[in-house]
């Protein structure tokens, strides 16, 4: 073949593959080269499993020469964001804390992948821990957006954004705590899904804050995100809080790509001041898209959203507090021996070892948790922040009554410059406004790209959001809206976007 198959969509490299026109080797083999050529530049990966990925391929060859029936992705290879535990390959979340640590065990998420015998490719770079909005807090530094290599791709999951916006991988995992698919996915001009909380298995993803994170796609397509939702949603009893119900029909949603009929909700709080005004043009043309296509648009009222930011960073670094007790430099990853100390005690291994391992947000957030928690503190800070958890999910509920969708800016910005908000923490928060909300309430939440600002020709992307296990809504609009906008563009968006420099 003489195209270039790291620009096909993966519907369609999955459709190749079914029919032998391509081998599951030459697909990866081509992502793999793309990324010899241009990770140097992006950084979206932090190691790569070329070994493991060429003989998952292989195997998916001999599978469908010898006439075996194989999984519709079975091949299809795939980018893992390092916070998700891979047997065999070193899992770090972006901290030194966890160098070199290699899990006994798959995340039962990636064991579905290989389930599915789709080829590994490599972890990709992450904010330390997941926090950040930027992947600039990466103890291996950050990723570059694949738009202008001078800014952010967007955070924590900024690596699974470059690597897709970039052509290294078809598809990618990220996770999503209170933004970080969504958020990279605006500004990268990709597709990234939260999928409602407990609908994807948490069993064996490194927690930031447990009530809050969910894995989901990075994709270039709506289809290809429901493609992969059906592949790695659905119940895990080794998960707790997973849902005890069948993935709500994605796929079909997402072929049947309509709105009409549907009320599509406008939030009043998640727009306005604070938001650019090339994100906020591009929004208003795609809800004008939406009623073209036979939606009808009102507005809504969620007065608690305007506390979700400062609830949500109390409750995020409470639980982080908490989840990150373990990493004691006792049990596994780095351990650190306090220096001018003959017979240090196990304390003062654990100071010298957060010490050295933990990066400044982190120590920032667990600061903060620790204090939120504290005795005569519980109740002021983290109690009363439980509290207007719970009006903000009767916001939404509110708001779901009267209207089948929710849409909003996904990020009040394009992508800023690297380096410019890493000493304003309170900044770099912002960026996270429009999603945290959906992340406290478990309701699940896409972006889309809706174009390009018009002040700096970077992506902008629209969040649509539905009830909790009603995500089947989010695919039947977003592939609405994307069509009309592929349409109205001419082709995907990433074909706008600048060529990479290849080679070091």
């Amino acid at each position: 073949m003489t195209t270039d198959l790291t620009r096909l969509g993966a519907a369609e490299m999955a459709r190749l593959l079914a029919a032998r026109e391509v081998s599951s080797v030459e697909l990866t083999r081509a992502h793999l080269d793309r990324t010899a050529d241009v990770d140097d530049e992006v950084h979206a990966y932090l190691r790569l499993d070329v070994e493991g990925a060429l003989r998952t391929a292989a195997e998916v060859d001999q599978r469908r020469i010898a006439g075996e029936s194989v999984h519709l992705l079975a091949g299809v290879p795939i980018a893992v964001k390092d916070v998700l535990a891979t047997r065999g390959l070193p899992t770090t979340c972006g901290s030194r804390i966890l160098e070199g640590w290699i899990p006994p065990y798959d995340a039962t998420l990636v064991g579905r992948l290989r389930t599915a015998a789709m080829p590994i490719l490599g972890k990709t770079n992450m904010d330390e821990f997941a926090m950040g909005s930027s992947t600039e807090h990466s103890a291996w530094g950050p990723s570059h957006n694949p738009w202008d290599l001078t800014r952010i791709p967007g955070g924590s999951g900024g690596g699974s954004s470059s690597a897709v916006a970039s052509f290294q991988a078809p598809f990618a995992i990220g996770t999503d705590t209170g933004g970080s698919i969504r958020q990279p996915a605006a500004v990268t001009g990709t597709v990234g899904v939260k999928p409602t909380y407990g609908g994807v298995s948490r069993y064996g993803l490194v927690a930031l804050a447990s009530s809050l994170d969910q894995a989901g796609p990075c994709t270039r397509s709506v289809l290809d995100a429901a493609l992969l939702h059906a592949v790695i949603g659905g119940h895990d009893p080794m998960d707790s809080t997973s849902i005890d119900a069948p993935v709500p029909p994605v796929v079909d949603a997402a072929q049947r790509a309509s709105v009409e009929g549907m009320t599509v909700g406008v939030v009043r709080q998640l727009g306005g001041e604070g938001y650019q005004a090339g994100v906020r043009e591009r929004f208003d043309e795609s809800v004008q898209l939406l009623v073209d296509l036979g939606a009808k648009v009102v507005e809504v009222d969620c007065p608690s959203f305007d506390y979700a930011l400062a609830t949500y960073y109390l409750i995020l670094p409470s639980e982080a507090s908490s989840n990150l007790a373990k990493f004691d430099g006792m049990r596994y990853g780095l351990r650190v021996l306090p220096s001018g100390v003959a017979d240090p005690d196990a304390e003062q291994v654990m100071a010298a070892t957060r010490d050295a391992g933990f990066g400044p947000e982190v120590k920032r957030r667990i600061i903060l948790g620790t204090y939120a928690l504290s005795s005569g503190y519980y109740d002021a800070y983290y109690g009363q922040a439980q509290k207007v958890r719970r009006l903000i999910a009767e916001d939404f509920a509110r708001a779901f009554q009267v209207a089948d969708v929710l849409v909003s800016p996904t990020a009040p910005t394009t992508a800023f410059p690297i380096g410019e908000k890493l000493d304003d923490p309170l900044a770099m928060y912002l960026n996270d406004v429009a999603t945290i909300p959906a992340n406290l309430a478990g309701v699940p939440g896409m972006s889309i790209p809706s174009g390009l600002a018009s002040e700096d020709r970077l992506p902008t992307g629209i969040q649509f959001l539905a009830p909790a296990t009603e995500d089947d809504r989010l695919y039947a609009a977003g592939a609405a809206l994307e069509a009309a906008l592929l349409d109205r563009w001419g082709g995907p968006l990433l074909d706008r976007a600048p060529e990479l420099p290849k080679g070091a």
